[in-house]
């Protein structure tokens, strides 16, 4: 998870859950991204995942079921959010956005811009994040593999 905080807003970026055999460092993420809301009732939170995989889109009902965050994805990782919601009971709750790759959008004070990205499902993304104070753009990429031609073309 990548937090990004600017005057009264924060982006919070990716958010998964898994249940390894040892150490349960997942439920000590989890817990630090109830803290970062919680603390932080005062401003404006938004969600971003990069991919669909468990181990970033795995929290999302916690989030939604008790700060009902926004959150931003691509249309394939919408689907799989939208399927653990419904799971939940929680999908008439959720506020989700569809955002498509190469088109930038505001969630003032930030500029985002969905990348693709290669990686092991399809419709992953990179983000590069302007601010108002960066002279170039925030990159926030999770997991990638090796660049090859996406179905339309880009790299």
């Amino acid at each position: 998870m990548l937090v990004l905080e600017y005057g009264g807003s924060i982006i919070l970026i990716d958010a998964g859950l898994m249940f390894p055999k040892t150490i349960c460092w997942e439920w000590i993420l989890l817990f630090q991204i109830f803290l970062t809301c919680a603390s932080t009732a005062n401003v404006s939170r938004r969600f971003i995942v990069t991919h669909g995989h468990e181990d970033h889109i795995g929290a999302i009902p916690f989030l939604v079921r008790e700060f009902n965050v926004p959150t931003y994805a691509t249309a394939l990782t919408l689907a799989l959010i939208r399927e653990k919601l419904r799971e939940h009971g929680l999908l008439e709750r959720a506020h989700l956005h569809e955002v498509k790759p190469r088109y930038p959008f505001e969630l003032s004070p930030f500029q985002v811009e969905f990348i693709q990205v290669c990686h092991s499902i399809p419709d992953g993304v990179g983000l590069a994040i302007r601010t108002p104070v960066a002279r170039s753009s925030i990159p926030a990429i999770s997991r990638w593999i090796t660049p090859r031609l996406t179905a339309d073309g880009w790299i």
